[in-house]
């Protein structure tokens, strides 16, 4: 072959030209050599899956399937004899007609496409082949490189040359995404017409067939018009190959196509709030997109518990009556690590998607008044500080004036202690106590306890005034139940391929405190105060409508705005925060409704209790108990009508008996020593029988 070359070259007489002829035939030879090692590799290399990874799967804390996304070899996956022959034509014909004569790259198509982008001066025209795209949903992203190109069309060649045809096209078909999470054509034709693949007509065949190109875009849920158009476009395509006759055209154009309605096309899912969340969180965790992971083949160990789901949605179901618009967003956490055991994110998956737990903020009311007080008793406040509680009116610094109100304009019109104020709720407490230590103090507390929103450093913000999520109310209120440990709310445990290596496990790190372990103690015992009616004033506690359901210790704070209830609170087990609302932020007036969190929150804690030990707050190294009057903040006597065990840190508990309440004679007896002397004879003796 390099004689004859030799003697071809030796013929040519001028010098430029042999030049030339030598170039080009070493050029084409490197071709060639090229060429022959890329089908050479892609042989020695053999065939390349055909499936990537599979179903990603979803699993409670338990270790039961709560949820499954699709992925290539889903429930979905046909073969090619059970896809209506006009889908597979018309795929063809739209995506790639010579499909059946090339070998994976189409060459003139190449070749068309270039010169028509080199005339435009950008990119106006795609030459992927249908091997192409398959080779890309299953091997390569969708980034714009040529080296993603490159890869893409080696890819294409291995299928090439180890599967035949109809293989390729049926895995395609299969692999294809369609948007809102469904991948391959029967998934997507029971997604949008609610009918198997094979059933397709002419028209619902071309609608298909028009949305991968642009699954948001040329969605008809989404962009009917859009979709119709394209429609349209492969309809003519049809036609003009003689695919469809005039006939079936004209009436193709014109049918009315029937979409899935959502209330059918939506399954009965396994808290489909939770899920989203936890997808969120994978996302987070192995940094890839969201479809990706859904076609994964992950296995995923969540930290739901099933058994607290179901009691959070029958709850919910029999608090909230049908007949009104009132959302809900309620969670339940582990405050011991932040495992999140359960979520509902609304009334009604299928209706809305919208998770009310992690993506609205809304004003938390006084429920957010623990994170102050917190910062108060870091400031030298006990449970037993008094304050004045009467109309007040504020003047600030820039010269304004704020007057707060408490609820229904009821005050004590005397002072009250830090005990009384957080049990009753009073409002003007709070706002002295924010001015007194300054109003970027509680921004910063909120902070440490893990609330790290853009709040505004106002006296308003001790009542609630800034905006929360559902689930940061619940982390924050964790620090208190577990002694002042940092918490991070989670979904998920560990996360596997589909052959079992793990990728992902969460670790537990033991962290010291971040809050005073001893003032995390005093305001939790403090908070358990709006259940006990020792602490009623000059109106009842803020808990007294549910304090009868409780049958154990739990701490809690309620918050109540125009707009918003809410009620969180813990037990040493379980933290749940719940929020009740309008989506379009219509006030509450309804009586009724406004007692809805508190309800959902007492029925649920109760029976998620309900198997677990019974458990008190622990009180911590250098915290003292003492019985005080509620009023006086003193040391309680005999005399004093209502006590109840406060703590202290040691050495700042009363030292005085209380002053409020003494006998008008002071040789007059304790009302104890009195009442044994009237209960002398035989009512004592009946009383003992008794």
């Amino acid at each position: 072959m390099i004689s004859i070359v030799r003697q071809l070259l030796q013929q040519i007489n001028n010098r430029f030209l042999r030049w030339a002829t030598a170039f080009a035939f070493l050029a084409g030879a490197a071709c060639l050599f090229l060429v022959a090692s890329i089908y050479a590799t892609a042989y020695i290399l053999g065939p390349p899956s055909m499936t990537k990874g599979g179903n990603t799967v979803y699993y409670s804390d338990s270790e039961q399937v709560i949820g499954e996304e699709h992925g290539p070899e889903s429930r979905y996956w046909v073969k090619l004899e059970e896809i209506s022959p006009i889908v597979i034509k018309a795929a063809i014909t739209t995506e790639d007609k010579r499909f059946y004569s090339h070998h994976g790259l189409d060459l003139p198509r190449i070749a068309s496409a270039a010169w028509n982008d080199l005339i435009a001066m950008s990119k106006v025209q795609g030459a992927s082949t249908i091997t192409q795209q398959f080779a890309r949903n299953l091997y390569l992203s969708h980034e714009k490189t040529w080296s993603r190109k490159l890869k893409e069309a080696f890819y294409a060649i291995r299928l090439e040359m180890h599967y035949d045809k109809d293989e390729i096209l049926e895995g395609y078909l299969n692999t294809i995404y369609y948007g809102h999470g469904a991948y391959g054509v029967e998934a997507a034709s029971r997604y949008f017409f609610d009918k198997p693949a094979n059933a397709l007509d002419i028209a619902e065949a071309a609608l298909l067939v028009g949305i991968p190109k642009g699954p948001s875009y040329y969605s008809p849920f989404n962009h009917l018009d859009n979709a119709k158009e394209r429609q349209q476009k492969i309809l003519s395509s049809l036609h003009k190959e003689k695919i469809i006759s005039k006939e079936e055209l004209f009436l193709a154009e014109r049918k009315n196509l029937k979409l899935t309605e959502p209330e059918d096309r939506m399954e009965e899912q396994t808290a489909p709030y939770f899920l989203d969340a936890a997808l969120a969180e994978l996302q987070n965790i192995l940094g890839i997109d969201r479809e990706a992971i859904r076609s994964g083949g992950y296995k995923v160990y969540t930290t739901l518990n099933l058994d607290n789901q179901q009691k959070m949605e029958n709850v919910i179901t029999s608090s909230v009556k049908e007949n009104t618009k009132l959302q809900v967003g309620a969670v339940a956490l582990s405050p011991h690590n932040g495992a999140v055991t359960a979520m509902v994110g609304g009334r009604d998956y299928s209706d809305s998607q919208y998770n009310r737990v992690t993506q609205a903020k809304r004003m938390p009311g006084s429920s957010f008044k623990p994170f102050l007080y917190y910062a108060a008793l870091e400031n030298g406040y006990t449970a037993a500080t008094s304050l004045l509680s009467k109309p007040t009116s504020f003047e600030l610094e820039d010269g304004t004036v704020y007057q707060p109100s408490n609820y229904n304009g009821y005050y004590a019109n005397e002072p009250i202690t830090l005990a009384q104020a957080l049990a009753l709720s009073d409002n003007v407490y709070a706002v002295k106590t924010n001015l007194f230590l300054g109003p970027e103090q509680l921004v910063n507390t909120a902070k440490k306890f893990g609330i790290d929103e853009d709040f505004q450093a106002v006296p308003s913000l001790a009542l609630g005034t800034g905006a929360v999520t559902v689930k940061e109310m619940a982390s924050a209120y964790s620090m208190l139940a577990n002694g002042g440990h940092e918490v991070e709310a989670f979904t998920i445990k560990k996360v596997t391929d589909t052959h079992g290596k793990l990728l992902y496990e969460r670790e537990e790190a033991d962290q010291p405190p971040v809050l005073d372990p001893a003032k995390a103690f005093i305001l939790t015992d403090l908070m358990t105060g709006m259940f006990d009616e020792s602490l009623n004033g000059y109106m009842r506690v803020t808990g007294v409508t549910i304090a009868d359901q409780l049958s154990r210790p739990y701490a809690g704070k309620s918050g109540t705005t125009k707009t918003d209830s809410w009620m969180v609170g813990f037990s040493p087990d379980i933290v749940t925060s719940v929020w009740t609302g309008y989506d379009e932020n219509k006030p509450i007036e309804n009586v009724k409704e406004q007692q809805v969190a508190k309800e959902i929150w007492a029925d649920f804690m109760e029976q998620a209790h309900e198997k677990l030990p019974f458990h008190t707050f622990s009180v911590p190294k250098g915290v003292v108990g003492a019985y005080v009057d509620p009023v006086s903040g003193e040391l309680a006597t005999p005399y004093c009508g209502q006590q109840r065990l406060m703590y202290f840190a040691k050495g700042t508990e009363p030292a005085n008996y209380c002053s409020l309440h003494q006998p008008e004679d002071p040789k007059e007896k304790p009302p104890e020593e009195k009442k044994e002397e009237k209960d002398s004879g035989w009512k004592r003796w009946f009383k003992w029988l008794s």
